[in-house]
C-alpha cells in the first residue's frame, strides 16, 4: 500500500507542479478558444491542461518501474508499456483539437487506433464469465472489437461529461478510487496478480485528477480540455479491461462446486469488473441521453448542444458549485455502493443504506423547486430566492424615500479607486501574476 501511495502522490505532485507553467504556455500558445453557446464560463480560459496530466502519468509509471513491490508489474507484464503508448496517442490527438478544432470524426478515428495499439501489446479481454454458463473465452476479434468498444465509450462519456469546472476530473478521481479499493482487494486478499496492472493504474489515474483539481476548481483557471478528458477516459478504460476476463473464478476459491456454479454464485463480486461503466454510470447515462436527444432532432451524434445533465442541473436552479457536488454525490453513491454490494451482496443494510441515500440525492437535485413560505422576521437571513415578493406600490415608496445609508456606500464608492488584477479576460489573472480571488459586486 505504501509503494501505491507514494506513487499516487508523485503523480499528484508532478501534475501540479506543471499545471501553471502549462496555463502559460496555453496562453502564449493561443489556447483560449472563444465562448461558445453551449459553454457556461463567462470568460474566455486556457485549455491544453491535459498536457500536465499526462507528465504526472509518466512520473507515476516511471516512480513505480523503480519500486520494488511495483518492479514486478513491469517485469511479468506488458499492459504499463501498452498503456503509455495508447495514452500518448490519444494526448496527441486532444492537444491537436483543443488547438485545432480536430473534426469528430477524426477524434472518434484516433481513439479506436489508441484502443487497437493497446491490444497489440497484449491490453485485452481474454474471456468473460458469464453467469450460468461458465467462462467464455473470446477468440482474437472478439476480444478486439469488445475492448475497443469499451475504450471508446469510456472515452466519450468523460469528454461529454466535462462541462463545468472541476467536474470531470472529481468525477473520474472518484470511479478511479472506488476501482482502486476493489482491484486492490482482488489482488492482496486472493493473491491474484493479474490485478495489480489495473491497481497501479487506478492509483495513478487518482494522482493526476487529484493534482489537476485545485487548478480546475470553479472559478477554473485552466481546462483540462480534450487532451485531459480523453486522456483520463483512456486510464480509466485500461484499468478495467486489464481486470475484466484475466481473473479465473475458480482462482478466488470463494465457492466449491464446479466452475458454472462459481461463476453464477460469485456474480455480485465480478459486477464492478463485468460491467465497468457503472462506476462511471453518470457520464454512461449522459452519453446516451445525448445520443438519442441529437438523432431524435435529426441532427449528429457529435452536435454540441446544451442539453447535459450539468446544463439540466443549472436550469432547475442550482448554483455551479452546488451542481457539480450533486454530480459528485452520485456518481459517489454508485461506485461505492457496487463496491460495497460486491463485497457482502448478501447484507440488507447496503441495500437499504444505498436507498436511503438515493432518497437524500433526489431532495438534493429537486430542492431548488421548493420555495417554503418564509416568515416576515426571518426574510433578512435566507437566500434571495425563498423571500417574499414584496408589492409594486411598497416597493416603489421605499425607492423614493432617501436613504442615509444608501447616501454613505454611494460617496465610499466613489472615494474608492477600482482594484484590477491582471488582464481581463483570463479570468482576472495573466500569466506570470496572481488572479484576484474576490469578485466585484458593486
Amino acid at each position: 500500500m505504501r509503494e501505491y501511495l507514494l506513487t499516487l502522490c508523485i503523480t499528484a505532485a508532478v501534475t501540479y507542479l506543471l499545471t501553471g507553467p502549462v496555463r502559460k504556455f496555453a496562453i502564449v500558445a493561443g489556447a483560449m478558444p472563444e465562448i461558445r453557446a453551449r459553454d457556461v464560463h463567462r470568460e474566455p480560459t486556457p485549455r491544453l491542461g491535459g498536457i500536465a496530466m499526462f507528465f504526472g502519468l509518466c512520473a507515476g509509471l516511471l516512480v513505480a518501474d523503480h519500486l520494488a513491490n511495483l518492479n514486478e508489474v513491469f517485469a511479468k507484464s506488458n499492459e504499463p508499456r501498452a498503456l503509455l503508448s495508447g495514452a500518448a496517442l490519444i494526448w496527441l490527438i486532444g492537444v491537436l483539437d483543443d488547438k485545432f478544432e480536430i473534426d469528430a470524426l477524426i477524434k472518434l478515428g484516433g481513439q479506436m487506433i489508441a484502443a487497437g495499439v493497446m491490444v497489440m501489446q497484449g491490453l485485452t479481454i481474454l474471456w468473460l464469465p458469464v453467469p450460468g454458463v461458465g467462462n467464455v473465452a473470446l477468440t482474437q476479434w472478439q476480444g478486439t472489437l469488445l475492448t475497443v468498444a469499451l475504450v471508446v465509450i469510456t472515452i466519450n462519456a468523460v469528454n461529454f461529461v466535462d462541462g463545468l469546472d472541476g467536474l470531470a476530473a472529481g468525477m473520474v478521481c472518484i470511479a478511479a478510487a472506488a476501482f482502486f479499493l476493489y482491484a486492490y482487494r482482488v489482488w492482496v486478499s486472493y493473491g491474484i496478480e493479474a490485478a495489480a496492472p489495473a491497481t497501479l493504474f487506478a492509483a495513478i489515474l487518482m494522482g493526476m485528477c487529484l493534482g489537476f483539481l485545485p487548478h480546475n476548481m470553479h472559478p477554473a483557471r485552466i481546462f483540462m480540455g480534450d487532451s485531459g478528458s480523453m486522456l483520463i477516459g483512456l486510464v480509466l478504460a485500461a484499468g478495467a479491461i486489464s481486470i475484466t476476463g484475466q481473473v479465473d473464478p475458480d482462482a478466488l476459491n470463494l465457492y466449491a462446486g464446479s466452475e458454472k456454479a462459481a461463476v453464477h454464485q460469485t456474480v455480485p463480486v465480478y459486477i464492478p469488473l463485468l460491467l465497468p461503466l457503472t462506476i462511471i454510470a453518470v457520464p454512461t447515462a449522459d452519453l446516451v441521453l445525448a445520443i438519442v436527444r441529437r438523432t431524435w432532432r435529426g441532427q449528429s451524434p457529435f452536435a454540441a448542444d446544451r442539453g447535459h445533465l450539468h446544463h439540466r442541473l443549472l436550469e432547475i436552479g442550482h448554483s455551479h458549485s452546488r451542481a457539480v457536488l450533486i454530480m459528485y454525490f452520485w456518481s459517489a453513491l454508485i461506485a461505492f455502493g457496487a463496491l460495497a454490494y460486491s463485497v457482502n451482496s448478501a447484507s440488507m443494510w447496503i441495500v437499504l443504506g444505498i436507498v436511503f441515500l438515493s432518497a437524500i440525492g433526489l431532495v438534493l437535485l429537486l430542492l431548488p423547486r421548493f420555495r417554503p413560505r418564509v416568515p416576515v422576521w426571518a426574510q433578512r437571513f435566507v437566500p434571495p430566492r425563498y423571500r417574499r415578493r414584496q408589492a409594486p406600490e411598497t416597493v416603489a415608496a421605499e425607492a423614493a424615500e432617501p436613504d442615509a445609508t444608501d447616501a454613505t456606500e454611494a460617496a465610499e464608492t466613489e472615494e474608492r479607486a477600482p482594484v484590477t488584477a491582471g488582464v481581463s479576460g483570463v479570468n482576472g489573472a495573466t500569466a506570470i501574476g496572481a488572479r484576484s480571488r474576490f469578485v466585484d459586486r458593486r
